[in-house]
């Protein structure tokens, strides 16, 4: 090629070498699957002893309120939480409305996020939801109950200002109870959600 046709001075590429990867190639599924139970690979990290009991996926009922809301409601949710080895829990949650007749009215509330396990069944959970809210809590794992309390709460721009949450989960037998508590947009802390799931699609060891 004569200089005069490569004004540029771009060269040609070169013809790549058989067998070779490039970064246009399809990426392989990932290889490490979450576990949802506890006697199945990968084996769960020591420090998730505490909390093996929630692996799975739970779902319910439950009710909720708050002043700042026209009146109570009824929702019904799904909770999940799974691990890959290491010491925290990958957890994930989402509710739908249900009007006077019990039938899906709309969605509501979704978040997900992570259990991180210390030594001695402290936990640091960082939760985020789609609202623009975004809680780190601290707490322990004892006796079947996880008590959680926020450390620092972060906000969007456009989110609801809230200042402080609380959450309470009790297992016993194969039924999750879980309580929330709120300080958010002026009121004090008091009662938000509360709600009674039961394990669907698995079965596991109660919380230690």
């Amino acid at each position: 090629m004569r200089v005069a046709d490569n004004p540029l001075g771009c060269h040609p590429a070169s013809a790549p070498t058989p067998g070779a990867r490039t970064v246009f190639d399809p990426a392989p599924e990932y290889p490490y699957p979450d576990s949802h139970r506890p006697d199945e690979a990968p084996a769960p990290h020591a420090l998730l002893e505490p909390v093996l009991g929630l692996l799975g996926s739970w779902h319910g009922r439950g009710q909720g309120g708050y002043p700042t809301l026209t009146g109570d409601f009824a929702y019904a949710q799904e909770v999940t939480f799974s691990h890959d080895g290491r010491p925290f829990l990958r957890y994930e949650a989402r509710a739908w409305l249900l009007d006077a007749d019990d039938a899906p009215l709309r969605p509501s509330a979704r978040e997900s996020g992570w259990w991180r396990l210390q030594p001695d069944g402290r936990v640091e959970a960082l939760i985020t939801q789609p609202t623009g809210i975004a809680e780190i809590l601290v707490g322990r794992a004892t006796a079947g109950t996880v008590d959680l309390s926020s450390h620092e709460v972060a906000l969007a721009p456009t989110a609801k200002k809230v200042g402080a949450t609380r959450r309470r989960y009790t297992l016993t037998d194969d039924t999750l109870t879980f309580s929330h508590d709120l300080e958010a947009v002026g009121q004090p802390m008091q009662h938000h959600l509360s709600a009674r799931l039961r394990r669907g699609g698995c079965t596991s060891s109660g919380v230690s």
